[in-house]
């Protein structure tokens, strides 16, 4: 069950997006061939999702191909049949350069608070083979204790 009768569906996914670091991030390249992967993400208000990776990565490839993606964000050491999950339908693309400083201070504002060396601008753009990502919820959910949607946005 992802929420209890004390706890909002947005108070739950926040809860599970404060308590978890690494999302399964769901794309397709331009033909419709999924490739699932998982990505260590920071999150602004339930609605941005940001995460670093290699341009060269196949869910990098497909996401340029193809902006439509699905995430979810869940605890994979709970017990069968405890877990909870954010679901997220939502638009990705590389952060474009003129964007890049605020998508920054998202991700690096979680680096910090998980005592990780945060990301400078130079690592993420030119020459670097890293690029910045940001995916915009287009759908939030939770699941009841019935397992049903339950929008959060």
């Amino acid at each position: 069950m992802t929420f209890t009768a004390d706890e909002s569906p947005t108070d739950a996914a926040r809860r599970i997006i404060d308590e978890n670091s690494y999302a399964t991030l769901a794309t397709a390249d331009v033909d419709g061939r999924p490739w699932v992967t998982p990505i260590w993400f920071a999150e602004r208000g339930l609605r941005r999702y940001v995460w670093v990776s290699r341009t060269t990565r196949r869910h990098s490839l497909n996401v340029a191909q193809r902006a439509e993606i699905a995430l979810v964000v869940f605890d994979s050491t709970v017990q069968a049949g405890s877990a909870s999950a954010v679901y997220v339908e939502a638009a990705a693309a590389q952060v474009p350069d003129h964007e890049l400083a605020g998508a920054l201070a998202i991700f690096n504002a979680k680096c910090e608070a998980s005592g990780l060396s945060t990301w400078d601008m130079s690592a993420v753009s030119a020459d670097a083979p890293h690029r910045l990502y940001l995916a915009t919820a287009l759908q939030v959910w939770v699941l009841d204790e019935h397992e049903n949607r339950v929008p959060v946005l």
